[in-house]
């Protein structure tokens, strides 16, 4: 008799977790295989930011904090949204938890009853119908094509909203696609779901600074401020101050939500390591320099990986508008033969040719729920990806 959990039968490991894990296999046995799966930046944590830590450590802050996170925390997190996104919110409206992740999953333990819908753009980020999941809500995939700039329309959120749904999560810019909503976009969904008051918004914005070709970004709660007690803006500072493994994500929203998510907070983590709340106290009120040069060297990837792609038969891109991935089409792939003669019968087969031949790790468009794609990431080296752009080129060049 199994004694796992009959919630896991229908949650599925992170994809692009498993894509990183395959290339590490294959370098343990001597291949030289670039990973391009997992999503983190190549920079090192900014060094006031790193100062900021260690004086907090020698002066003691070494203890348990408040479930919430400490006052300082939560003041700087709340007038960064305040100062760069025009939000109305206090400190006693912010909870910070381990990771951006952590914040989701405690929102949906806090408030999914079995059979609650939960609307997902696709393609969407890996993790949020597996979190639905496993809380017993039931994911409600909407298919957003590359005609729509990989982005929810209004006509597309009102056909799906049902009696059922309790949120709508939206992404911005997007992870895979790199797609961002301008704040026409969002006040025309506002309008939407308006209409629907049992609908509650989760607003992913952890790539927030990444925008390219001059870019502004727009807050979900700024332009919908209307919808303030029912929506959930959630962000952090791993992806635009390189700190991914000091797992901190925070969010702003309604007291009920926030008090709830304390809850689940103090009974299943404690808290954020407190080391880690100085430092993101450092990085959202010191210095930005680091992230607008953090920005300027993604944009630069971006480009060379346009180009690149641009350049392969067989493969299409639409350059990212944000954050820092590649979502390839490979629509003229599917069904042609590699040179063993494996048939390419969708884009789960077209990644794990390009990893067994090119020698490339990406993750297929199967695990965003848009097909036929597959997605690399940028975040790493000019040199890194020029390579990486060359071996897909030549593995494509093979296929018959």
């Amino acid at each position: 008799m199994s004694y796992i959990s009959s919630r896991l039968a229908v949650v599925k490991p992170s994809a692009s977790m498993a894509a990183s894990q395959a290339a590490k296999a294959l370098r343990a046995k001597g291949v030289d295989v670039i990973d391009l799966g997992l999503g983190e930046p190549d920079f090192p944590t900014p060094a006031h930011i790193i100062e900021a830590a260690y004086a907090a450590a020698k002066a003691g802050q070494t203890l348990y904090t408040g479930a919430t996170g400490t006052p300082e925390v939560r003041e700087a997190v709340a007038g960064k949204f305040r100062r760069e996104n025009g939000l109305d919110v206090t400190a006693d409206d912010i909870v910070v938890a381990n990771g951006a992740k952590q914040i989701i999953f405690n929102a949906l333990m806090a408030t999914l009853e079995t059979g609650d819908e939960v609307i997902l753009p696709a393609p969407y980020f890996v993790s949020y119908p597996e979190m639905v999941k496993l809380l017993g809500g039931t994911p409600v995939i909407v298919e957003c094509p590359e005609t729509t700039g990989f982005r929810l329309t209004p006509e597309l959120l009102e056909r799906t909203i049902t009696p059922k749904t309790k949120w709508l999560f939206l992404n911005m810019p997007g992870n895979p696609s790199g797609a961002v909503y301008s704040e026409d976009d969002l006040t025309a969904l506002g309008a939407v779901l308006a209409r629907h008051p049992q609908v509650l918004v989760l607003s992913d914005e952890i790539y927030e600074h990444i925008l390219f070709d001059g870019r502004a970004f727009v807050s979900f709660g700024k332009a919908c401020p209307e919808l303030k007690d029912r929506s959930l803006i959630v962000n952090g500072v791993s992806k635009s101050y390189a700190m991914t493994g000091w797992r901190v994500g925070y969010a702003a929203g309604p007291a009920p939500l926030v008090k709830a998510m304390a809850t689940i907070q103090s009974q299943s983590v404690t808290s954020v390591c407190s080391i880690a709340q100085a430092a993101t106290v450092a990085a959202l009120n010191g210095p930005q320099d680091e992230v607008a040069r953090f920005r300027k060297a993604f944009e630069a990837r971006r480009d060379l990986v346009v180009e690149g792609i641009g350049g392969i038969n067989g493969l299409t891109l639409s350059p990212p508008e944000g954050a820092f991935y590649a979502y390839i089409g490979c629509a003229s792939l599917i069904g042609r033969k590699t040179p063993a003669g494996v048939v390419l019968e969708d884009d789960a087969a077209v990644a794990a040719y390009l990893l067994t031949e090119g020698r490339v790790a990406s993750v297929p468009g199967v695990a965003y729920g848009l097909s036929p794609y597959f997605r690399i990431s940028t975040a790493t080296s000019e040199e890194v990806l020029t390579e990486a752009v060359a071996r897909i080129k030549a593995a494509v060049a093979h296929v018959e």
